[in-house]
């Protein structure tokens, strides 16, 4: 996937899509807390994608980042820091990953 504003926008929009959901299935379960929902361990995991992909937009030299962006990348990264324990420890972080290693980890 190319470094593009675009393409961070779209992951930027299914995180938020996905904390959406979330909530929506804590309430379906009878209101539990969002922090005793199993889902989010994945959260996490997707939230750690898309801000070290926001993270690596921003050092790109040839990419043009608009302001607003950026202070969306500055939000995920805070947001990210408060969940960073959640994610999936690995050996290997998953945006390093290849396609086949990914496949392998996730039994697939």
């Amino acid at each position: 996937m190319a470094l593009t504003v675009q393409n961070f926008i779209k992951l930027a929009n299914l995180y938020n899509q996905m904390t959406m959901v979330s909530s929506a299935i804590c309430v379906q379960k009878g209101g539990i807390a969002i922090e005793n929902y199993v889902g989010r361990f994945y959260l996490a995991d997707v939230l750690e994608y898309v801000y070290e992909y926001g993270r690596r937009l921003l050092e790109n030299k040839s990419v043009s980042v608009p302001d607003d962006v950026k202070n969306v990348i500055r939000r995920f990264g805070e947001q990210y820091e408060r969940v960073k324990n959640l994610t999936t420890p690995t050996q290997k972080p998953i945006y390093e990953m290849t396609l086949e290693e990914f496949e392998r980890i996730m039994n697939i």
